[in-house]
């Protein structure tokens, strides 16, 4: 059972207003899972909007993400704290590493071993990864035990699928965190998503999230519309076919949307 919400809000690309007020709509709808990162220039506003919405701490769960900047034995855990401090928070529930350290220029296990330490510090419940290829996960798991790694958070919609990394994931227990699960809005236009969609009296966005729930993976979508919000959310409810899970399974193509230059050779 993976400690990370089903469905969360993603705060990528939101910035000042935008964010407080995609947030404080969410958690008016009945979110309680909110992504953010230290690269996303947003951890204030979005600590500012968990505070004025009065939702108990407790009830929330909050991922930050450590940026390759910060991954240095000695800057990892001060990094966090900053973000602690932006955030108005004691402790985030989850802390991810965000991307690999770009050529590998600080290993893996320098700065799982920081990041772990940083959990018995009691900075963060759990710990975790995004980006991270096979390669980076078996490294992790020389220093951390598969069943301390909550989450990696990975691009996985229709149209690319990271098969062999949701494979090899899936042999040793990780749960994946989908991040861009609506490939940019580009499911919206899809006949075959469209087709499913009028099945089910359903937005193309919500058969997509369920595509994606079905198969077990936690998803964050972002929007700044509350009809967005609010019509994300019920995707929980709605059950596809087999055959329409196989549908949206054809529609790979590698069709990679995040992709920076200090990327890792991916799988």
């Amino acid at each position: 059972m993976s400690h990370v919400p089903a469905l969360g809000l993603g705060t990528f690309r939101l910035k000042g207003q935008q964010v407080i007020d995609s947030v404080r709509s969410a958690l008016e709808l009945g979110y309680r899972h909110i992504d953010t990162a230290q690269i996303y220039g947003n951890e204030a506003e979005v600590g500012q909007a968990i505070a004025d919405s009065g939702v108990p701490r407790d009830e929330l769960f909050i991922t930050t993400k450590i940026w390759t900047e910060n991954l240095a034995a000695h800057k990892l855990i001060p990094s966090l704290g900053d973000s602690l401090a932006k955030l108005g928070m004691q402790q985030v529930d989850l802390t991810l590493i965000h991307w690999p350290s770009p050529d590998d220029a600080i290993t893996v296990a320098e700065y799982m071993a920081a990041l772990l330490e940083a959990k018995a510090l009691g900075l963060t419940r759990h710990l975790g990864a995004s980006n991270f290829t096979i390669g980076h996960l078996q490294q992790a798991l020389e220093v951390v035990s598969a069943d301390q790694i909550a989450t990696n958070q990975v691009e996985i919609h229709p149209y690319l699928q990271n098969r062999k990394l949701v494979q090899f994931t899936r042999q040793q227990g990780i749960h994946l965190t989908a991040y861009m699960p609506l490939a940019y809005g580009k499911v919206m236009d899809d006949p075959v998503i469209q087709r499913i969609a009028t099945a089910h009296q359903a937005s193309a966005a919500q058969v997509t999230l369920a595509w994606l729930l079905q198969q077990g993976f936690a998803v964050i979508p972002s929007s700044t519309k509350r009809a967005h919000l609010e019509s994300n959310l019920a995707a929980r409810e709605l059950r596809l076919t087999i055959a329409e899970m196989a549908a949206i399974g054809e529609l790979e193509r590698n069709e990679r949307l995040a992709n920076p230059d200090f990327a890792p050779h991916w799988d």
